[in-house]
């Protein structure tokens, strides 16, 4: 099965990183967002990628078409012009990358790789936000539920801390950093698809969130795989630090490899 990954957007709350690079590109823990969405479905069995690319796109070719040297213990013999390979590691990824606009909105994206998704049921997510979701469990949920589209409902955690606080109340009674939303399911992307959902896609302007899936719901062709584990993405400075401290405290719940 292959994965389609959103890597194109401009990322603009998260300026302090992309203004030089592409979102998916911004690094936790040494690596690239991305890699960790990849690595997240590479150990499910799926390591057969198509990254939709846009802003600063050639950041990411650049990547790839280096991997293996970034992961690799080499000696540079400048005198010869030599480069040897003392020990590397791989991926058993095969990515490809494909230019699908500056500018194109999400549903767009996904329509422009279509040529290289084929006839086969795809999974599809964004490249800005990790989860320890099991992949396995959510395509065999989606082929039980025989619908077109399938996404992956979370319930995320409160973006600021909440203090308890009275109407006349001067002195805060408690307070929690991550306190508990309020209980609505939104989506947290981690689709699986079937292809003639690219049918429903009418543009570059199209966006997927938009017409698509609300087609897909009228027709009830819609199911919703529930998700109670982590979830969390990096729309901001805040979101960056906030993975990369549990990355670095080896508690990143997502590292499921």
């Amino acid at each position: 099965m292959k994965a389609v990954i959103l890597a194109g957007g401009l990322g603009t709350r998260l300026s302090e990183e992309t203004s030089i690079r592409p979102k998916p590109m911004v690094e936790i823990g040494g690596k690239p967002i991305l890699w960790h969405i990849m690595k997240t479905y590479s150990a499910h069995g799926i390591n057969d990628f198509i990254i939709c690319c846009g802003y600063k796109g050639y950041i990411i070719k650049e990547y790839f078409a280096n991997y293996f040297l970034h992961m690799s213990d080499v000696t540079f013999d400048m005198r010869f012009n030599q480069m040897n390979v003392h020990s590397g590691y791989a991926e058993p990824w095969r990515v490809t990358l494909v230019n699908t606009g500056d500018h194109t909105m999400t549903g767009g994206r996904l329509k422009r790789v279509c040529e290289h998704i084929g006839n086969d049921t795809f999974c599809f997510t964004y490249g800005d936000g990790v989860s320890d979701i099991n992949i396995t469990e959510l395509i065999n949920f989606h082929k039980e539920q025989r619908s077109l589209a399938t996404l992956t409902a979370v319930q995320p955690a409160g973006r600021f801390g909440a203090i308890s606080l009275g109407q006349e109340q001067t002195k805060i009674s408690s307070f929690r950093e991550k306190p508990e939303g309020d209980g609505a399911w939104i989506n947290g992307g981690y689709f699986v698809l079937e292809p003639e959902v690219i049918n429903l896609i009418a543009d570059d302007f199209t966006v997927w969130e938009k017409e698509p899936l609300e087609k897909l719901a009228d027709m009830e062709q819609l199911s919703a795989f529930k998700h109670h584990g982590f979830w969390q993405p990096m729309d901001t400075l805040r979101d960056k630090n906030y993975l990369e401290d549990l990355w670095k405290n080896g508690q990143a719940p997502w590292q499921v490899w």
